[in-house]
Protein backbone atom coordinates (compact mmCIF):
# COMPACT_ATOMS: atom_id res chain seq x y z
CA UNK A 1 0.00 0.00 0.00
CA UNK A 2 2.47 2.58 1.33
CA UNK A 3 4.33 1.75 -2.36
CA UNK A 4 1.53 2.26 -4.19
CA UNK A 5 0.44 5.40 -3.01
CA UNK A 6 4.60 6.90 -3.66
CA UNK A 7 3.62 5.55 -7.16
CA UNK A 8 0.47 7.79 -7.73
CA UNK A 9 1.79 10.62 -6.27
CA UNK A 10 4.92 10.83 -7.90
CA UNK A 11 4.25 8.84 -11.15
CA UNK A 12 7.54 6.69 -11.16
CA UNK A 13 8.39 5.11 -14.03
CA UNK A 14 11.26 2.56 -14.85
CA UNK A 15 13.31 6.08 -15.11
CA UNK A 16 13.27 5.48 -11.16
CA UNK A 17 13.00 1.67 -10.54
CA UNK A 18 16.01 0.56 -13.12
CA UNK A 19 18.58 2.74 -11.08
CA UNK A 20 17.27 1.58 -7.86
CA UNK A 21 17.78 -2.10 -9.16
CA UNK A 22 21.03 -1.56 -10.58
CA UNK A 23 22.06 -0.08 -7.30
CA UNK A 24 20.61 -2.95 -4.95
CA UNK A 25 22.56 -5.72 -8.13
CA UNK A 26 25.79 -3.57 -7.34
CA UNK A 27 25.85 -3.37 -4.04
CA UNK A 28 24.88 -7.26 -3.78
CA UNK A 29 27.92 -7.87 -6.11
CA UNK A 30 30.37 -5.61 -3.70
CA UNK A 31 30.86 -3.05 -6.12
CA UNK A 32 32.13 0.37 -3.99
CA UNK A 33 29.34 2.01 -2.78
CA UNK A 34 30.59 5.27 -4.81
CA UNK A 35 30.73 3.43 -8.03
CA UNK A 36 26.97 2.07 -7.25
CA UNK A 37 25.46 5.60 -6.50
CA UNK A 38 27.38 7.31 -9.08
CA UNK A 39 26.04 4.29 -11.69
CA UNK A 40 22.55 4.31 -10.61
CA UNK A 41 22.69 8.53 -10.75
CA UNK A 42 23.73 8.79 -14.34
CA UNK A 43 21.16 6.30 -15.54
CA UNK A 44 18.37 8.23 -13.76
CA UNK A 45 19.25 11.31 -15.08
CA UNK A 46 19.76 9.46 -18.82
CA UNK A 47 16.50 7.96 -18.68
CA UNK A 48 14.94 11.10 -16.89
CA UNK A 49 16.14 13.64 -18.89
CA UNK A 50 15.60 15.47 -16.30
CA UNK A 51 19.41 16.98 -15.92
CA UNK A 52 21.87 16.81 -18.84
CA UNK A 53 24.78 14.78 -18.67
CA UNK A 54 26.96 17.57 -19.13
CA UNK A 55 26.54 19.06 -15.71
CA UNK A 56 27.32 15.83 -13.81
CA UNK A 57 31.17 16.88 -14.01
CA UNK A 58 29.88 20.13 -12.74
CA UNK A 59 27.72 18.44 -9.88
CA UNK A 60 30.61 16.06 -8.69
CA UNK A 61 32.95 18.98 -8.27
CA UNK A 62 30.29 21.01 -6.50
CA UNK A 63 29.54 17.71 -4.04
CA UNK A 64 33.14 17.80 -2.64
CA UNK A 65 33.93 22.15 -2.85
CA UNK A 66 33.16 22.83 0.69
CA UNK A 67 35.82 24.04 3.16
CA UNK A 68 33.87 21.92 6.11
CA UNK A 69 34.90 18.60 4.36
CA UNK A 70 38.81 19.64 5.02
CA UNK A 71 38.23 18.19 8.77
CA UNK A 72 37.38 14.74 7.69
CA UNK A 73 40.75 13.93 6.29
CA UNK A 74 42.44 16.22 9.38
CA UNK A 75 40.37 14.20 12.24
CA UNK A 76 41.18 10.54 10.11
CA UNK A 77 45.19 11.56 9.86
CA UNK A 78 44.95 12.64 13.93
CA UNK A 79 43.51 9.34 15.03
CA UNK A 80 46.63 7.65 12.97
CA UNK A 81 49.13 10.00 13.68
CA UNK A 82 47.56 9.13 17.55
CA UNK A 83 48.22 5.77 17.59
CA UNK A 84 51.75 5.88 16.29
CA UNK A 85 52.88 8.23 18.69
CA UNK A 86 51.35 5.75 21.69
CA UNK A 87 49.48 8.52 23.13
CA UNK A 88 46.38 6.06 22.56
CA UNK A 89 47.95 4.20 25.31
CA UNK A 90 48.48 6.71 27.73
CA UNK A 91 44.30 7.23 27.53
CA UNK A 92 43.87 3.83 28.93
CA UNK A 93 46.23 3.78 31.51
CA UNK A 94 44.23 7.05 32.64
CA UNK A 95 40.81 4.93 31.91
CA UNK A 96 41.82 2.08 33.16
CA UNK A 97 43.16 4.05 36.72
CA UNK A 98 39.76 5.82 36.76
CA UNK A 99 37.95 2.35 36.69
CA UNK A 100 40.25 0.19 38.96
CA UNK A 101 38.68 0.76 42.02
CA UNK A 102 35.75 -1.73 41.12
CA UNK A 103 35.00 -5.18 39.08
CA UNK A 104 34.53 -4.90 35.96
CA UNK A 105 37.02 -2.48 35.92
CA UNK A 106 38.98 -3.09 32.76
CA UNK A 107 36.00 -3.35 30.85
CA UNK A 108 34.84 -0.53 31.85
CA UNK A 109 38.00 1.05 30.97
CA UNK A 110 37.47 -0.30 27.28
CA UNK A 111 34.85 2.02 27.09
CA UNK A 112 36.37 5.07 28.20
CA UNK A 113 38.96 4.63 26.13
CA UNK A 114 36.51 4.53 23.03
CA UNK A 115 35.17 7.57 23.94
CA UNK A 116 38.54 9.16 24.23
CA UNK A 117 39.34 7.76 20.82
CA UNK A 118 36.44 8.94 19.30
CA UNK A 119 37.00 12.48 20.73
CA UNK A 120 39.94 12.81 18.53
CA UNK A 121 39.31 10.73 15.31
CA UNK A 122 35.69 10.96 14.92
CA UNK A 123 35.77 7.79 13.34
CA UNK A 124 34.19 4.21 14.41
CA UNK A 125 36.63 1.91 12.45
CA UNK A 126 39.75 3.21 13.65
CA UNK A 127 38.49 3.10 17.58
CA UNK A 128 37.84 -0.26 16.90
CA UNK A 129 41.08 -1.21 15.31
CA UNK A 130 43.63 0.87 17.50
CA UNK A 131 41.36 -0.17 20.61
CA UNK A 132 40.73 -3.68 19.68
CA UNK A 133 44.80 -3.96 19.88
CA UNK A 134 45.73 -2.67 22.97
CA UNK A 135 42.63 -4.48 24.97
CA UNK A 136 40.94 -7.37 23.75
CA UNK A 137 43.57 -9.75 24.95
CA UNK A 138 43.76 -8.24 28.34
CA UNK A 139 39.85 -8.85 28.69
CA UNK A 140 40.20 -12.52 27.67
CA UNK A 141 43.06 -12.29 30.35
CA UNK A 142 41.22 -10.71 32.59
CA UNK A 143 38.19 -13.39 32.33
CA UNK A 144 35.95 -12.10 29.70
CA UNK A 145 35.14 -14.78 26.58
CA UNK A 146 36.71 -13.65 23.46
CA UNK A 147 33.41 -12.76 21.71
CA UNK A 148 32.32 -10.73 24.68
CA UNK A 149 35.25 -8.95 24.54
CA UNK A 150 35.27 -8.03 20.88
CA UNK A 151 31.34 -7.19 20.95
CA UNK A 152 32.34 -4.60 24.22
CA UNK A 153 35.04 -3.12 21.93
CA UNK A 154 32.89 -3.28 18.41
CA UNK A 155 30.02 -1.14 20.82
CA UNK A 156 32.25 0.98 22.39
CA UNK A 157 33.76 1.61 19.39
CA UNK A 158 30.38 3.32 17.82
CA UNK A 159 30.97 6.42 20.15
CA UNK A 160 33.41 7.20 16.72
CA UNK A 161 30.70 8.84 15.06
CA UNK A 162 27.95 9.75 18.23
CA UNK A 163 31.15 11.92 20.12
CA UNK A 164 31.82 14.91 18.59
CA UNK A 165 33.74 15.91 16.88
CA UNK A 166 32.27 13.34 14.48
CA UNK A 167 32.97 12.75 10.37
CA UNK A 168 29.07 11.89 9.99
CA UNK A 169 27.95 14.86 11.49
CA UNK A 170 30.41 16.96 9.48
CA UNK A 171 29.06 14.98 6.28
CA UNK A 172 24.99 15.48 7.39
CA UNK A 173 25.56 19.16 7.81
CA UNK A 174 27.21 19.28 4.57
CA UNK A 175 24.37 17.51 2.76
CA UNK A 176 21.64 19.43 5.04
CA UNK A 177 23.60 22.83 4.90
CA UNK A 178 23.36 22.79 9.02
CA UNK A 179 26.82 24.01 10.72
CA UNK A 180 28.75 21.18 12.27
CA UNK A 181 30.23 22.99 15.13
CA UNK A 182 25.98 23.46 16.31
CA UNK A 183 25.43 19.72 15.44
CA UNK A 184 28.74 19.36 17.73
CA UNK A 185 27.46 20.56 20.48
CA UNK A 186 24.00 18.98 19.72
CA UNK A 187 25.71 15.35 20.11
CA UNK A 188 28.23 16.32 23.38
CA UNK A 189 24.94 14.87 25.52
CA UNK A 190 23.45 12.08 22.82
CA UNK A 191 27.16 11.02 22.42
CA UNK A 192 27.49 10.82 26.55
CA UNK A 193 24.50 8.98 27.07
CA UNK A 194 25.49 6.10 24.18
CA UNK A 195 28.71 5.64 26.21
CA UNK A 196 26.88 5.89 29.41
CA UNK A 197 24.50 3.29 27.94
CA UNK A 198 27.22 0.95 27.01
CA UNK A 199 29.46 1.39 30.21
CA UNK A 200 25.86 0.12 32.46
CA UNK A 201 25.60 -2.51 30.17
CA UNK A 202 29.05 -4.08 30.84
CA UNK A 203 28.25 -3.73 34.04
CA UNK A 204 25.21 -5.44 34.12
CA UNK A 205 26.79 -8.49 32.22
CA UNK A 206 29.66 -8.53 34.88
CA UNK A 207 27.15 -8.96 37.78
CA UNK A 208 25.07 -11.74 36.26
CA UNK A 209 28.29 -13.64 34.73
CA UNK A 210 31.31 -12.38 36.54
CA UNK A 211 33.71 -12.32 33.97
CA UNK A 212 36.08 -9.62 35.85
CA UNK A 213 37.18 -10.54 39.26
CA UNK A 214 39.01 -8.18 41.08
CA UNK A 215 38.52 -6.89 44.67
CA UNK A 216 37.53 -3.40 45.70
CA UNK A 217 40.13 -0.70 46.37
CA UNK A 218 40.34 1.69 49.17
CA UNK A 219 39.67 5.38 48.36
CA UNK A 220 43.76 5.99 49.10
CA UNK A 221 44.56 3.50 46.86
CA UNK A 222 42.05 4.51 43.89
CA UNK A 223 43.30 7.80 44.39
CA UNK A 224 47.04 6.83 44.43
CA UNK A 225 46.71 4.86 40.98
CA UNK A 226 44.93 7.71 39.13
CA UNK A 227 47.44 10.06 40.59
CA UNK A 228 50.34 8.01 38.93
CA UNK A 229 48.72 7.97 36.00
CA UNK A 230 47.54 11.21 35.36
CA UNK A 231 51.01 12.18 35.97
CA UNK A 232 52.74 9.86 33.85
CA UNK A 233 50.02 10.39 30.48
CA UNK A 234 48.44 14.23 31.50
CA UNK A 235 49.87 15.63 28.11
CA UNK A 236 47.64 12.70 26.07
CA UNK A 237 44.94 15.26 27.19
CA UNK A 238 46.18 18.31 25.17
CA UNK A 239 45.01 16.87 21.76
CA UNK A 240 41.34 16.18 23.17
CA UNK A 241 41.21 19.32 25.02
CA UNK A 242 42.32 21.90 22.13
CA UNK A 243 39.49 20.42 19.93
CA UNK A 244 37.04 20.79 22.54
CA UNK A 245 38.16 23.97 23.58
CA UNK A 246 38.43 25.26 19.94
CA UNK A 247 35.26 24.58 18.80
CA UNK A 248 32.82 24.52 21.77
CA UNK A 249 34.53 27.89 22.68
CA UNK A 250 34.06 29.39 18.68
CA UNK A 251 37.23 30.08 18.57
CA UNK A 252 38.30 27.29 16.02
CA UNK A 253 36.43 25.77 13.27
CA UNK A 254 36.37 22.11 12.72
CA UNK A 255 38.65 22.15 10.05
CA UNK A 256 40.39 24.65 12.35
CA UNK A 257 40.76 22.19 15.22
CA UNK A 258 41.64 19.35 12.70
CA UNK A 259 44.43 20.88 11.74
CA UNK A 260 45.94 22.47 15.02
CA UNK A 261 45.35 18.80 16.65
CA UNK A 262 47.44 17.16 13.38
CA UNK A 263 50.23 19.59 14.26
CA UNK A 264 49.98 19.28 17.80
CA UNK A 265 50.08 15.56 17.84
CA UNK A 266 52.93 14.75 15.79
CA UNK A 267 54.94 17.96 18.08
CA UNK A 268 54.57 16.02 20.55
CA UNK A 269 55.26 12.24 18.84
CA UNK A 270 58.49 14.21 18.12
CA UNK A 271 59.27 15.07 21.48
CA UNK A 272 58.41 11.58 22.49
CA UNK A 273 60.81 10.08 20.15
CA UNK A 274 57.83 7.87 19.41
CA UNK A 275 57.30 9.18 15.89
CA UNK A 276 59.95 9.70 13.26
CA UNK A 277 60.12 11.03 9.36
CA UNK A 278 60.03 7.00 8.30
CA UNK A 279 56.52 6.84 9.41
CA UNK A 280 54.79 9.72 7.45
CA UNK A 281 54.34 8.08 4.32
CA UNK A 282 52.69 4.90 6.24
CA UNK A 283 49.96 7.45 8.19
CA UNK A 284 49.15 9.36 4.93
CA UNK A 285 48.63 6.56 3.06
CA UNK A 286 46.47 5.30 5.48
CA UNK A 287 44.70 8.29 5.93
CA UNK A 288 44.31 8.80 2.34
CA UNK A 289 42.65 5.21 1.75
CA UNK A 290 39.93 5.92 4.40
CA UNK A 291 39.22 9.23 3.23
CA UNK A 292 38.99 8.31 -0.83
CA UNK A 293 36.29 5.94 0.20
CA UNK A 294 33.92 9.08 1.96
CA UNK A 295 34.64 12.13 -0.52
CA UNK A 296 33.66 9.90 -3.73
CA UNK A 297 30.42 8.61 -2.09
CA UNK A 298 29.44 12.24 -1.40
CA UNK A 299 30.63 13.19 -4.65
CA UNK A 300 28.83 11.05 -6.92
CA UNK A 301 25.51 11.87 -4.00
CA UNK A 302 25.34 15.30 -5.60
CA UNK A 303 23.78 14.42 -8.85
CA UNK A 304 21.82 12.01 -7.25
CA UNK A 305 19.99 14.17 -5.08
CA UNK A 306 19.69 16.54 -7.59
CA UNK A 307 18.01 13.85 -9.49
CA UNK A 308 15.27 12.78 -7.07
CA UNK A 309 14.34 16.16 -6.29
CA UNK A 310 13.89 16.55 -9.89
CA UNK A 311 11.45 13.38 -9.80
CA UNK A 312 9.79 14.81 -6.56
CA UNK A 313 10.67 11.84 -4.60
CA UNK A 314 11.31 13.45 -1.34
CA UNK A 315 8.03 14.82 -1.34
CA UNK A 316 6.44 11.96 -2.85
CA UNK A 317 7.66 10.14 0.15
CA UNK A 318 6.09 12.69 2.93
CA UNK A 319 3.23 12.46 1.03
CA UNK A 320 2.46 8.54 0.92
CA UNK A 321 3.58 8.43 4.50
CA UNK A 322 1.50 10.99 6.00
CA UNK A 323 -1.46 9.52 3.83
CA UNK A 324 -0.95 5.99 6.05
CA UNK A 325 -1.05 7.67 9.50
CA UNK A 326 -0.44 11.49 10.74
CA UNK A 327 0.28 10.57 14.10
CA UNK A 328 3.88 11.88 15.17
CA UNK A 329 5.24 9.32 17.00
CA UNK A 330 4.79 6.74 14.71
CA UNK A 331 6.20 8.53 12.19
CA UNK A 332 9.59 8.97 14.36
CA UNK A 333 9.21 5.02 14.89
CA UNK A 334 9.21 4.47 11.39
CA UNK A 335 11.81 6.68 10.55
CA UNK A 336 13.83 4.64 13.08
CA UNK A 337 13.19 1.44 11.93
CA UNK A 338 13.99 2.91 8.37
CA UNK A 339 17.37 4.04 9.92
CA UNK A 340 18.16 1.06 11.76
CA UNK A 341 17.74 -1.20 8.77
CA UNK A 342 19.47 1.04 6.45
CA UNK A 343 22.46 1.18 8.70
CA UNK A 344 22.20 -2.91 9.10
CA UNK A 345 23.18 -3.13 5.37
CA UNK A 346 25.26 -0.33 4.40
CA UNK A 347 27.56 2.38 5.66
CA UNK A 348 27.04 5.53 7.52
CA UNK A 349 28.15 8.23 4.69
CA UNK A 350 25.86 6.65 1.82
CA UNK A 351 23.23 6.35 3.87
CA UNK A 352 23.66 9.87 5.46
CA UNK A 353 23.69 11.12 1.29
CA UNK A 354 20.93 8.94 0.44
CA UNK A 355 18.42 9.38 3.00
CA UNK A 356 18.99 12.56 4.94
CA UNK A 357 17.18 14.94 2.28
CA UNK A 358 14.11 11.95 1.71
CA UNK A 359 13.43 11.71 5.72
CA UNK A 360 14.25 15.32 6.26
CA UNK A 361 11.05 16.89 5.13
CA UNK A 362 9.02 14.04 7.14
CA UNK A 363 10.41 15.55 9.80
CA UNK A 364 9.66 19.06 9.50
CA UNK A 365 6.14 17.65 8.37
CA UNK A 366 5.68 16.54 11.91
CA UNK A 367 7.46 19.71 13.16
CA UNK A 368 10.50 17.71 14.65
CA UNK A 369 13.67 20.53 15.26
CA UNK A 370 16.09 19.70 12.36
CA UNK A 371 19.26 19.70 14.91
CA UNK A 372 17.02 17.19 16.59
CA UNK A 373 16.28 14.96 13.13
CA UNK A 374 20.31 15.11 12.82
CA UNK A 375 21.36 13.75 16.46
CA UNK A 376 18.42 11.02 15.89
CA UNK A 377 19.82 9.50 12.59
CA UNK A 378 23.12 9.84 13.08
CA UNK A 379 22.61 7.28 16.27
CA UNK A 380 20.44 5.10 14.59
CA UNK A 381 22.96 4.75 12.27
CA UNK A 382 24.98 4.03 14.78
CA UNK A 383 23.73 0.88 15.78
CA UNK A 384 24.07 -0.47 12.99
CA UNK A 385 27.86 -0.82 13.14
CA UNK A 386 27.04 -3.46 15.41
CA UNK A 387 24.27 -5.41 13.56
CA UNK A 388 24.74 -7.91 11.30
CA UNK A 389 25.10 -8.28 7.98
CA UNK A 390 27.06 -5.30 7.54
CA UNK A 391 28.09 -3.96 11.02
CA UNK A 392 31.44 -2.65 10.03
CA UNK A 393 32.84 -2.61 14.23
CA UNK A 394 32.10 -6.43 13.92
CA UNK A 395 34.24 -6.90 10.60
CA UNK A 396 37.03 -5.13 12.50
CA UNK A 397 37.30 -6.90 15.56
CA UNK A 398 36.32 -9.99 13.39
CA UNK A 399 39.82 -9.54 11.43
CA UNK A 400 41.98 -8.46 14.38
CA UNK A 401 40.86 -12.07 16.43
CA UNK A 402 39.89 -14.18 13.72
CA UNK A 403 36.35 -14.34 16.06
CA UNK A 404 33.09 -15.62 14.36
CA UNK A 405 31.39 -12.38 13.14
CA UNK A 406 28.04 -14.12 14.06
CA UNK A 407 29.44 -15.00 17.86
CA UNK A 408 30.45 -11.31 18.04
CA UNK A 409 27.19 -10.13 17.24
CA UNK A 410 25.25 -12.87 19.40
CA UNK A 411 27.22 -11.34 22.16
CA UNK A 412 26.72 -7.21 21.13
CA UNK A 413 22.48 -7.84 21.26
CA UNK A 414 22.28 -6.10 25.00
CA UNK A 415 24.29 -3.59 23.80
CA UNK A 416 22.26 -2.90 20.71
CA UNK A 417 19.08 -3.08 23.13
CA UNK A 418 20.64 -0.37 25.59
CA UNK A 419 21.45 1.73 22.32
CA UNK A 420 17.89 1.37 21.01
CA UNK A 421 16.82 3.21 24.30
CA UNK A 422 18.48 5.88 23.98
CA UNK A 423 17.39 6.60 20.17
CA UNK A 424 14.13 6.31 21.56
CA UNK A 425 15.46 8.95 23.99
CA UNK A 426 16.81 11.28 21.81
CA UNK A 427 13.82 10.75 18.86
CA UNK A 428 10.84 11.71 21.44
CA UNK A 429 12.65 14.12 24.14
CA UNK A 430 13.86 17.27 22.09
CA UNK A 431 16.08 18.70 25.02
CA UNK A 432 18.39 15.81 25.06
CA UNK A 433 20.14 17.19 22.02
CA UNK A 434 19.11 21.12 22.20
CA UNK A 435 19.99 21.62 25.74
CA UNK A 436 23.32 22.90 24.67
CA UNK A 437 22.25 25.29 22.07
CA UNK A 438 21.33 28.58 21.96
CA UNK A 439 17.30 29.72 22.27
CA UNK A 440 17.51 30.25 19.03
CA UNK A 441 17.46 26.17 18.00
CA UNK A 442 15.17 24.69 20.72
Amino acid sequence: MLWNTLNQTVELGWDFYLPVILFVVLIAMAVPVWAAIGSAAIVMLVMSGDLPLSLVGESLFTGIDAFALTAVPLFILTGDVLVRTGLSRKFLDVAEALTCFAKGGFGSATVLVCGMFAAISGSDAAGAAAVGRMTINRLVESGYPRPYACALVAAGACTGILIPPSIAYIIIGLVLGISASTLFLAALIPGLAILVSILITNIIMNRLYAYEGGGLMTMGEWLANLGKALKSGWYAFIVPGIIFYGIFSGRLTPTEAGATAVVVTIIMGFIMRTLTLADFPSMLVSSAKVNGVILPIIAFSAPLAEALAIMGVPQGFVASITSLTDDPYLLILLMIGILIAAGCVMETTPNIVILAPILKPLADNIGMNEIQFCIMMITALGVGFITPPLGLNLFVVSGITGESILKIAARAIPFVLTMLIVVLLIAYVPAVSTTLLPEIYQ
